[in-house]
């Protein structure tokens, strides 16, 4: 974003308070956007939120927290009517950031006396961490926020194409997620609007130590990334700010990888054949 147009436009993150959405945010506002972050935090957390919000104020740029299920229709709708008679008129909405980690980790088939995954954890797992986009940007749209060459950012993972336990109904939202990046980007081409799904590599969140087995997850990241550590927030947040860069908006439809090469090293074992040979 050139100088004079700090301020000018707004990014709106789904999952402000931690994690991705939370550094993204910050790294947004630096970057001169105006920030309009949906969260949904108890009173435990709202010290957390209070410090993002007072950190990008600081800045110098606008900032709007709302603390609702960003999943909810209601909430969404309501969220939208005001900002649609904000004082300064509509925000003008450059990007969307999708970072909504709330679902079920349950396993499909019961074992062990294990509960198994139901109709309603199922669907709102999908709901949530996919479905919801493409209702915030069906409204954003409607509503005449989007602009011209937006961005759309929505957080996938590796479980969308791997197996993960207890991970089943995430790792289908992670594929519908992907898939509606693809479908609305193409619908959403005629406005040069990008959409992209963002896999990151391993990242220690409050999101990945919810799912049973992490401290193996963060171990074997650490061995397999070249670069020997683990993703973090932040690295995530410098990849969606140079993609908001003018010229951007050509790279659509696609899962890009911020992970420093993580995903595509499949052997995590203790050095090579001495010879360097293949003997098969």
């Amino acid at each position: 974003m050139n100088n004079h147009e700090h301020g000018k436009y707004w990014a709106v993150i789904l999952g402000a308070s931690s994690g991705f959405g939370e550094a993204t945010a910050i790294r947004l506002a630096k970057d001169g956007y105006n920030i309009i972050g949906v969260h949904l935090d108890r009173q435990a957390t709202m010290q957390n939120v209070d410090r993002i919000k007072n950190e990008i104020s600081a800045i110098g740029v606008e900032c709007l927290f709302y603390n609702v299920n960003a999943a909810d229709e209601q909430k969404r709708n309501e969220i939208l009517s005001e900002l649609e008679n904000l004082p300064k008129g509509k925000p003008k909405v450059k990007v969307l950031m999708h970072s909504l980690a709330f679902g079920t980790l349950k396993p499909f088939i019961p074992k062990k006396g294990e509960q198994p995954i139901s109709k309603a954890q199922m669907e709102m797992t999908i709901d949530v961490m996919a479905n919801s986009l493409v209702y915030w940007t069906q409204d954003l749209y409607v509503r005449e926020f989007l602009v011209p060459k937006s961005r759309i950012f929505a957080m996938t993972s590796s479980g969308g194409n791997s197996s993960i336990p207890y991970y089943g109904a995430v790792s289908a939202a992670k594929s519908a997620l992907e898939s509606h990046c693809r479908q609305l980007s193409t619908e959403l081409g005629e406005m040069d609007i990008a959409v992209n799904a963002i896999m990151a590599g391993v990242t220690d969140t409050p999101a990945l130590r919810k799912i049973p087995g992490n401290p193996e997850m963060i171990e074997v990241a650490r061995r397999k990334n070249p670069r020997m550590r683990l993703t973090t927030p932040e690295d995530v947040a410098k990849v969606i700010s140079l993609l908001c860069m003018d010229g951007g908006e050509w790279i659509s439809g696609g899962v890009i990888n911020a992970d420093g090469g993580e995903d595509v090293v499949s052997y995590v074992g203790q050095g090579v054949p001495s010879d360097n040979s293949l003997n098969v």
